[in-house]
């Protein structure tokens, strides 16, 4: 190895955040990044030390590592940039500290070392929801912490499972079909936001302070894609699993007031479309998961940027209270709709080369069911992050609200991520270059550019159609129930319940158990206390009897 592990720049920067101040400290936060991105370019191949009897590898070094750390220290730059008014040291040392737990989840190359950065990410990203110092955001950041470190929790158990199985803990393709990988399956899939295990980042994220959201929206869910990617290729499960991913938000993010849950969801309905990249197993499939990974890290800190933008500057996020904002503030509004029109893959723009990388590869495996799906959340993902995001907080009605601008900082991070969404979406070459497999993929054909602004004219007419007739649901003050209510409400209900029944059960018993010991102590009390009859003096002549009738009976037992 000829560099340094990638992690250690980012902790150690995290480090001087903690003790320096003012512009050094600002000097030093942007300064990690470039670092680490020129320390990376240098990195060789990892390295590997044997411990215990088994092989530990802190850093293994591969194309698919490599592009994620890549899009890992890109995402820090920007989100450093974009956090830059901020003076609060936590949110500066928690971020550093979180990209570098990321980075070092990526170089991992055995199980132990990517459970420790697991568990890193969970302990550090928490900050970035508590920095908010909100009631709603301190109870959001427990359970958040909970279920991630849930999720380690189970895969730590797979770990020793396969350590015990296998003699092995190297981190390899693994594959489902033993109790060991199937358990480190399911805590990645927690991570990465299965349908039924994804409401830790619906509930938290949109709690965050608006950089520690930007920050939020990059790192985890993509360790998890690199994870499955290095471990469950091909895996049929996923394309299902995915597909439903991919579908599922549309209908809460459609009717969703607050802005940031919508973008939420939305992230959900992206990781979809990578999750069945994964599982198709192919070329084309990994090629194209992996793409839409740094895609989206890039259009959706936009989107998050931009948002957080707006909540900065008026305080406000739901879409019922927001509107003609464009007026005051018609910078973030544009950087919005380029955000917007990449997340929708409109030609050009960065989703459209990575997300048909995914549905052609479903095509060619004979998965026409799955694109049909996949298609059906390429329309829903227009509609409500295409369409709802920028139209609400900067357009429809006028609220009223005039503000200032968002700050320098925060526009020179949103410019800089809507140039490299418009850079890759004209000119995906570069992005194509650093993928993990050979790419022979041609995004511009007729045939892809035709059927996709086709999806969108069609997804817009349908979006005017329903907002004339009022059938679109309107933005209101609600919440909106989910399966979140289950960890929220349900089991807190449920274990109140519990708690005064097995009250109620050991008062029963004990009042029962305390009648039965003085009934006990009332008879031997009877027999053998002050009064009872074995205390009293016995008469000489009873001793003599009684002394006797032993004698008697120790003579018999010797004699026999």
């Amino acid at each position: 190895m000829n560099s340094l592990a990638p992690f250690v720049i980012f902790y150690l920067g995290a480090l001087a955040a903690l003790v320096l101040r003012g512009p050094v400290r600002i000097a030093v936060m942007l300064a990690v990044p470039l670092i680490g991105a020129a320390n990376l370019m240098h990195i060789g191949g990892g390295f590997s030390t044997e411990f215990l009897g088994y092989t530990f590898t802190p850093v293994h070094v591969d194309k698919l590592s490599l592009i994620f750390g890549y899009l890992f220290h890109l995402a820090t730059f920007l989100g450093v940039i974009y956090n830059l008014h901020e003076k609060d040291t936590l949110q500066h040392v928690a971020a550093l500290v979180y990209a570098g737990s990321a980075l070092g989840a990526v170089f991992a190359g055995d199980l132990v070392t990517l459970f420790v950065f697991w568990e890193l990410l969970a302990v550090s990203s928490v900050f970035l929801i508590l920095a908010r110092r909100t009631a709603r955001a301190d109870r959001a950041g427990m359970r958040y912490l909970i279920i991630n470190i849930l999720s380690g929790v189970i895969l730590l158990s797979g770990v020793i499972l396969r350590a015990a199985e296998t003699g092995s803990i190297a981190f390899e393709y693994l594959g489902t079909g033993s109790l060991a990988n199937n358990l480190i399956f399911i805590a990645i899939g927690i991570k990465c936001c299965f349908p039924a295990l994804h409401t830790w980042l619906t509930d938290a994220y949109p709690e965050a302070t608006p950089g520690g959201t930007v920050f939020l929206s990059a790192f985890s869910t993509k360790v998890a894609i690199y994870a499955l990617a290095r471990g469950f290729p091909g895996t049929e499960e996923l394309i299902y699993v995915g597909a439903t991913m991919a579908m599922f938000p549309i209908f809460f993010a459609v009717i969703e007031n607050d802005l940031r849950r919508v973008l939420a969801y939305s992230l959900i309905n992206q990781v979809g479309f990578m999750v069945v990249g994964i599982g198709l197993g192919t070329d084309l499939g990994i090629n194209g998961a992996v793409a839409h990974a740094f895609n989206d890290v890039v259009f959706k800190g936009l989107l998050f940027m931009s948002m957080g933008a707006v909540l900065y500057r008026t305080g406000k996020m739901n879409g019922s209270d927001l509107g003609g904002l464009y007026k005051s503030m018609p910078l973030t509004a544009t950087f919005c709709i380029v955000g917007a029109a990449s997340i929708s893959a409109v030609p050009l723009f960065s989703g459209f080369v990575s997300k048909s990388m995914v549905m052609v590869s479903a095509l060619e495996e004979g998965h026409t069911y799955v694109w049909l799906m996949l298609l059906f959340a390429s329309a829903g993902v227009f509609h409500h992050a295409g369409i709802k995001i920028p139209f609400f907080a900067f357009f429809a009605h006028d609220s009223g609200i005039r503000c200032k601008e968002a700050p320098w900082n925060m526009l020179l991070a949103m410019f800089l991520a809507a140039a490299i969404c418009i850079y890759n979406g004209s000119f995906p070459d570069l992005l194509y270059s650093m993928l993990p497999m050979p790419v022979d993929y041609v995004p511009y054909t007729t045939q892809h550019v035709l059927t996709q602004v086709q999806l969108l004219l069609f997804s817009a007419l349908a979006f005017v159609i329903l907002k004339l007739t009022h059938l679109y649901p309107p933005e209101l003050p609600s919440v909106n129930i989910e399966s979140e209510w289950a960890y929220r409400r349900f089991l807190p209900c449920v274990t109140r319940y519990l708690g005064t029944a097995i009250g109620k059960l050991d008062h029963m018993i004990r009042s029962e158990a305390m009648h039965v010991i003085g009934d006990i102590i009332a008879v031997i009390r009877r027999h053998h206390g002050p009064a009872g009859r074995m205390a009293a003096t016995l008469e000489s002549g009873t001793m003599v009897l009684v002394a006797l009738t032993v004698f008697l009976m120790l003579l018999l037992v010797f004699l026999i």
